[in-house]
């Protein structure tokens, strides 16, 4: 009877030990996101601004010209990718990720996707976009050029 009250205990200590919530990828998800894209965010890398353009992101990776005045109101957010060709034919798709509530959703007005422009304020492609973002706190940005994962930037969201 010992044993048997033994293996129960450490039975429940191995299963609460190894169940990890999974993330609930919205159904009209582009098909590309990854559990582990959401599960491996470091918060800690908060986005700061860099350049003499008021970008905020990574530098000389990704940023953001009108982020520095997040709200929850519709704003014109121009993104700026460096390391990549904008030649019209690259698509960026920009999915929100929710740090308390653990929601994804797009943030881009018009969808989870935008076209990339050419080269604009030092970096190597551009695309301006209205963004929407829905509720206040710490969200993770996480880019996707043609279908695959670029960066992720750390904005905190306030009114």
């Amino acid at each position: 009877m010992r044993r048997f009250v033994l293996l129960c205990a450490m039975l429940l200590v191995v299963v609460g030990c190894t169940n990890k919530e999974k993330v609930t990828m919205p159904e009209n998800a582009p098909d590309y996101l990854q559990e582990n894209d959401f599960t491996s965010i470091n918060w800690k890398d908060k986005a700061v601004e860099f350049g003499d353009r008021a970008i905020i992101g990574n530098a000389n990776k990704s940023g953001v010209i009108g982020a520095n005045m997040p709200s929850l109101n519709t704003q014109k957010w121009i993104w700026h990718l460096w390391g990549i060709e904008g030649n019209g034919n690259t698509e960026l798709t920009v999915v929100g990720y929710h740090r308390d509530t653990e929601t994804i959703q797009p943030i881009l007005v018009d969808g989870w996707s935008t076209g990339l422009g050419g080269p604009a304020n030092g970096a190597d492609a551009h695309s301006p976009s209205s963004v929407k973002i829905p509720s206040s706190g710490e969200w993770a940005i996480l880019l996707y050029t043609n279908g695959k994962y670029f960066d992720t930037l750390i904005y905190d969201i306030q009114e």
